[in-house]
């Protein structure tokens, strides 16, 4: 898997800052947690995607390929609808697949609004970044609402976000 995602990130200009040994770490420290979904393509293993399973929730994902160009629909298969299988399969409740992404409403997804804390060091920049961080939010809330507007779901509200 560390592999997949070296390779994937690089082949993005993207700098992978998980290690090796952060993955071995999880794989230890953490077996019942780790959720890895492998593609295998006859007998080679050629893309993965890493998800942590916490309570009654999955979390995703690092997802990565040896390919460049992975067999078309493979990134989702093992992101998105093997997250999805897995969470029916476990009785899981809420199957959150990471940040970013309009792709994934057509996936089934919702946005989830979610809390972010940053502390500015330099106070002659922080009223130059709350403003920013004002318009931001007005825009995320504009646009949660009008894709919940148009959610093929009974209930579009989703579930909360888990506590930090």
């Amino acid at each position: 898997m560390h592999f997949f995602y070296c390779r994937t990130f690089g082949d993005y200009g993207n700098h992978p800052a998980l290690t090796l040994e952060f993955f071995r770490h999880l794989a230890t420290a953490m077996p019942r947690q780790l959720v890895l979904f492998l593609a295998d393509q006859g007998d080679e293993t050629v893309a993965g995607a890493l998800c942590l399973r916490g309570g009654d929730r999955l979390y995703g994902r690092y997802w990565g390929s040896s390919e460049a160009r992975p067999a078309p629909g493979l990134h989702f298969e093992t992101c998105y609808y093997w997250g999805i299988d897995y969470c029916l399969r476990e009785g899981l409740q809420v199957f959150e697949p990471g940040a970013q992404g309009e792709h994934k409403v057509a996936r089934g997804f919702l946005p989830v609004l979610t809390r972010s804390r940053h502390w500015v060091a330099d106070p002659e920049f922080a009223p130059a970044l709350a403003d920013w961080c004002a318009r931001e939010r007005a825009g995320t809330a504009d646009y949660h609402r009008a894709v919940l507007a148009h959610s093929p779901y009974r209930d579009a509200d989703p579930p909360a976000p888990a506590a930090a």
